[in-house]
């Protein structure tokens, strides 16, 4: 019994030192069960509300339904790439260097903020959109 009690200490001893360390950073995107439930709810968002505002009739989504909806894409799928990049950073950094991981989550928030100013200058301009510019990419070039 004493054996077995010391082995079971000694296994969970190696596990904790191997085990992912969490950050009290708020660049730690990736830490705790919030921010994989919230990850995992990004992604579901935007895989079923996508769709359904894309191929929603214009006369449906013009106006403040396409701001609305663009602004909300642009924060989510910021959100979404800033926490999943720090998880690839947690796992991936620090076979480089421990000391980089900080310098890669100051990067990876620089990113998610231009891409969140990005999306949302298109979501709030007056040609349509996020959803007018993906549909642009398939409309053959107007003459002007």
């Amino acid at each position: 019994m004493f054996r077995l009690a010391q082995s079971n200490t000694l296994w969970h001893t190696a596990l904790s030192q191997t085990r992912r360390t969490l950050s009290d950073s708020p660049l730690a995107g990736d830490t705790g069960r919030k921010a994989t439930h919230l990850h995992h709810g990004m992604t579901s968002f935007l895989a079923l509300a996508t769709p359904l505002v894309m191929f929603a009739p214009e006369e449906y989504t013009d106006g403040f339904v396409d701001k609305a909806f663009g602004m909300l894409v642009a924060t989510t799928i910021s959100a979404h790439s800033w926490i999943g990049m720090n998880y690839v950073a947690t796992d991936y950094v620090p076979k480089i260097s421990k000391g980089l991981l900080g310098p890669a989550r100051v990067f990876n928030a620089v990113l998610a903020g231009v891409t969140f100013v990005g999306l949302s200058k298109i979501a709030l301009n007056d040609k349509g959109g996020i959803k007018g510019t993906v549909k642009g990419l398939w409309r053959p070039k107007q003459e002007e």
